[in-house]
């Protein structure tokens, strides 16, 4: 599951410009929800990698209309190849969500308690994602905007992340971004992303409540109530190296 997430475009300019030489133009957004708007990393037109702005709310491109009805910020990756939103996608249209950290409940002493999970020794997380393009068109046919917008795939949580939610987004470490930006590179080849793994080791730091709503975006979102939880890496399933060879 990932449903908040945090933005702050210092430290992953220098996470971006290590791996693809740009830099994240901001905004920053201490406390980012579905439907807003996210710079996001794809391959353009040239086959160069750039971000671009979409909105966070998967719309395929054969929807009516523009709608909330069903949830597609998230996407199960067990399933996305077999799903109607997202199955061209899967194949055609990957993408990279760079982020500081994200957002998760968890159930303690009957409450819900927000924790702001970090990178340690990193400067952001680079999220599995996938885009779409959709159109309004006129009467006639005509188009008369366009709306780019991407889902997060998720996968079974890792062990270490259970205590915050059964579900994680698919982390990746940056050859494995880029191998997941490839869309040369079959998406059935890079499946072993799925697994309950995880790049980096993290710190789930418990924060305030103030986080539950949207609308608040100041430094009291990040702010840590008490010490943070070590969560520590995995080793990869398999050399991205070897898997690319």
């Amino acid at each position: 599951m990932c449903g908040r997430f945090n933005v702050t475009s210092d430290p992953l300019s220098q996470l971006l410009m290590e791996l693809v030489g740009l830099a994240h133009p901001g905004p920053d957004n201490l406390n980012l929800a579905p439907t807003e708007t996210v710079q996001v990393l794809r391959l353009g037109p040239d086959g160069e990698p750039q971000l671009v702005p979409m909105r966070w709310w998967l719309t395929p491109f054969w929807a009516k209309e523009l709608s909330t009805k069903y949830s597609m910020f998230n996407a199960k990756s067990e399933t996305a190849s077999k799903s109607a939103a997202f199955k061209e996608p899967y194949q055609k249209r990957r993408c990279v969500v760079p982020i500081t950290g994200f957002y998760e409940w968890c159930r303690e002493n009957g409450q819900k308690v927000p924790y702001f999970i970090v990178p340690e020794g990193q400067d952001g997380l680079l999220l599995a994602g996938l885009w779409d393009r959709w159109r309004v068109r006129d009467s006639s046919g005509a188009t008369q905007e366009e709306l780019l917008s991407f889902t997060i795939l998720t996968t079974a949580a890792n062990d270490g992340m259970k205590f915050v939610h059964h579900r994680q987004p698919v982390m990746l470490s940056n050859d494995e971004a880029l191998a997941w930006l490839d869309v040369d590179q079959p998406t059935a080849d890079l499946e072993y992303l799925f697994t309950s793994r995880l790049p980096h080791a993290l710190e789930a730091i418990p924060v305030s409540t103030h986080v539950n709503n949207a609308r608040n975006k100041d430094d009291r979102c990040v702010q840590a109530m008490s010490q943070g939880v070590h969560i520590p890496s995995t080793e990869p399933t398999v050399s991205i190296n070897e898997d690319l060879q």
